[in-house]
């Protein structure tokens, strides 16, 4: 998880990746993007380049990335059937979405 209003938080994701992978080598990734609710209200351009730069970091994984909000439950529902069908390999498919300034979900 990142939040989408610190791009510092982003930048972690590689660092988390490698220290995860040391001690479970066959996780499901998935990277989740929250605040969304805040993040759409930064400026497009910076909405650009943090959606830009987590997709390019969710494609070098392997990861599905999701842009979520809590507060607002936006996508919360959709993590949780993702993870469960993944976990339980269950059919079930997700629409993807790369639109800025809509939440992100991409695979």
């Amino acid at each position: 998880m990142f939040d989408l209003t610190s791009r510092c938080t982003l930048n972690n994701v590689i660092s988390w990746y490698q220290e995860a992978r040391k001690w479970n080598q066959t996780a499901i990734l998935i990277m989740i993007g929250t605040k969304f609710d805040d993040f759409i209200q930064l400026p497009i351009d910076l909405q650009w380049t943090i959606a830009s730069q987590a997709r390019a970091y969710a494609k070098a994984l392997n990861a599905t990335v999701f842009f979520s909000s809590a507060t607002y439950n936006i996508n919360v529902n959709k993590i949780f059937k993702f993870i469960t069908a993944k976990l339980f390999d269950l059919p079930w498919t997700v629409e993807r979405n790369l639109n800025i300034g809509e939440p992100i979900i991409d695979f």
